[in-house]
């Protein structure tokens, strides 16, 4: 016997037999129902007292039977490929009066049905039938739909045999066409990548979440993905099991299905159980914050140390959200049945995760003694060593470059680098030093990036001098100086500093001179060449200051 879905509890054994026989039904692919099935779903409607539900595919076979409301059958998840809609519709009866519910029409928007059927029983006979299909994202009216939403389309009632001549699979491929041309005129206009709905959370934070959403943004774009919609959303508290509520995934849902994006993206972290909600209820693929940062610094990480670092980082965000799919690979709560020979596949998983996480971590050993070796030399040497440190995009890898009149170009993303560059340069009155580059820093760093990156971030605690680069171009300049220097006190980072306020060439006058006259600092624009030589002159009396002791030929010109 087939099984049977939804509210089956009661039911006579000839009951279930019945409903299971319904499983041996089809119907041509362009009818919306036949007679036969009318009478036979009418019938047993009427007989078990209850709504019966078919998941019909779209060779017309009937691939799930449930007793319910829509709600209650269980829509498995279609394999899309190429297609825009799940290659599912429903047929259920109404006991009542009524027409399509708001839940219905919910099942076939969450879901993407190809279509919604509702068929009306009086006295154990089919009446009228209620008909819906999605609407294409900002569809124009046609005079033949009687309401037409945002979401979908619901044709005029009429008894179910005057639906028998409608061509369902002709609105179906029309529907289907409609939403594939929409998506291919969304990909000339805003490029190839992966389209995105961005979620900000506002806990009353004001402004600072307003730029948490833009920095959101640009990392998503940095990841290779288009945000096509950026959405605050205003909370006094989190919901524990959805973050922003049940009813606000489904606003997100339908706007993702109008922007024809497939993914949501959350600007906080979000926990394994909020994520897998989420997840379920939207059926879209759903990332946090950390989870776009890791990825980003896997895409930018090219060295061997910097690739570790990236894997060890991730494998440590996701051993606690390794979950078994279903009960057949979980143990948790322990007790009566759940002991037994062997280990679960979960456990397996998380048994492999833990061993890979210790290869890396012993890999990161190796490189980081190797570092400590490489400056123990320097120290011998007697050549300072100047960290350049800053906001992520802050332009620290093109300073470098000017100072040290060679090196790498930067590049105008975040996280471009990730693995320290020292280059040789000289000041006068000094001598001989080396500038360090260093990765950048970003509000709310992740725990398992500071982790990885602890090592790397070693160059910045051993530095003689910091020069801390900030853009001053950028708007909220002021709040990521803040970010910068709390991590740095949160590294135990007690250098001195030089502030380089970069980009000034960009910066308008009023910002340039708020931020001198709060911060100080030295107004530089490394890409035009000016203020780098007076940057040189305060880095060169800053370590005087530090007991910095000049070389012998400090004053030989080393540049023209």
């Amino acid at each position: 016997m087939e099984k049977i879905f939804g509210k089956t509890e009661g039911l006579k054994k000839s009951e279930r037999k019945r409903l299971s026989n319904l499983y041996r039904r089809r119907i041509p692919p362009e009818r919306v129902l036949t007679p036969e099935l009318a009478q036979a779903l009418a019938g047993l409607s009427q007989e078990i007292g209850r709504p019966v539900s078919l998941l019909l595919d779209r060779e017309g076979r009937v691939v799930r039977v449930g007793v319910g409301d829509a709600k209650d059958l269980p829509i498995p998840e279609g394999a899309r490929g190429e297609r825009r809609l799940s290659g599912f519709r429903l047929l259920h009866t109404h006991l009542a009066k009524g027409g399509l519910s708001r839940p219905d029409l919910s099942v076939l928007f969450l879901n993407r049905l190809d279509s919604l059927a509702a068929l009306e029983v009086e006295d154990g006979r089919p009446t009228t039938l209620h008909l819906a299909f999605l609407s294409p994202p900002k569809a124009v009216a046609a005079s033949r739909w009687e309401h037409v939403t945002e979401d979908w389309r619901i044709l005029p009632p009429k008894l179910y045999f005057q639906y028998l001549d409608f061509d369902h699979k002709a609105e179906v491929e029309a529907l289907e066409e409609e939403l594939a041309r929409q998506a291919r005129v969304r990909e000339l206009l805003d490029g190839s990548g992966e389209r995105a709905i961005l979620v900000g959370v506002d806990l009353g934070e004001g402004p600072e979440a307003e730029a948490g959403l833009s920095e959101l943004a640009e990392l998503t774009r940095t990841a290779g993905g288009v945000p096509v919609k950026k959405v605050l959303v205003f909370r006094p508290h989190l919901d524990p099991r959805y973050l922003v509520g049940l009813g606000k995934l489904e606003e997100l849902k339908s706007l993702a299905y109008h922007e024809n994006a497939s993914t949501l993206i959350f600007g906080l972290e979000l926990t394994p159980a909020q994520a897998r909600e989420i997840e379920r209820a939207t059926g879209l693929k759903v990332l946090d914050r950390t989870q776009l940062i890791l990825d980003i610094f896997a895409l930018h990480a090219k060295t061997p140390e910097a690739q570790t670092q990236v894997e060890l980082a991730q494998l440590r965000y996701l051993l606690p959200r390794l979950v078994g799919k279903g009960k057949e690979l979980s143990r948790l709560g322990g007790g009566i049945g759940t002991r037994g020979p062997g280990e679960t596949k979960l456990e397996v998983d998380r048994r492999r995760l833990q061993e890979r996480i210790a290869h890396l971590s012993h890999k990161l050993q190796e490189f980081t003694r190797r570092r400590e070796e490489a400056r123990r030399q320097r120290k011998r040497r007697g050549v300072p060593l100047i960290a350049v440190v800053g906001y992520t995009n802050a332009g620290k890898t093109t300073l470098l470059s000017a100072l040290a009149r060679g090196g790498e170009p930067g590049e105008d993303k975040l996280f471009a680098t990730l693995r320290p560059l020292t280059r040789r340069g000289f000041l006068p009155g000094v001598g001989e030093v080396l500038f360090t580059d260093t990765v950048g820093f970003i509000r709310q760093m992740p725990a398992e990036l500071l982790t990885a990156f602890r090592a790397t971030l070693e160059e910045v605690r051993e530095a003689d001098l910091l020069i801390h680069v900030l853009d001053a171009s950028e708007e909220g300049a002021l709040g990521r100086y803040r970010v910068v220097e709390e991590l740095l006190a949160e590294l135990g980072v007690e250098a001195p500093r030089v502030l380089a306020l970069s980009k000034a060439d960009r910066a308008a006058p009023y910002d340039l001179f708020y931020l001198q006259e709060k911060l100080g600092g030295v107004p530089v624009s490394a890409l035009k060449g000016t203020g780098v030589s007076e940057l040189r002159e305060a880095l060169a009396e800053a370590l005087l200051k530090v007991g910095v002791r000049p070389q012998p030929w400090a004053q030989a010109p080393q540049y023209t």
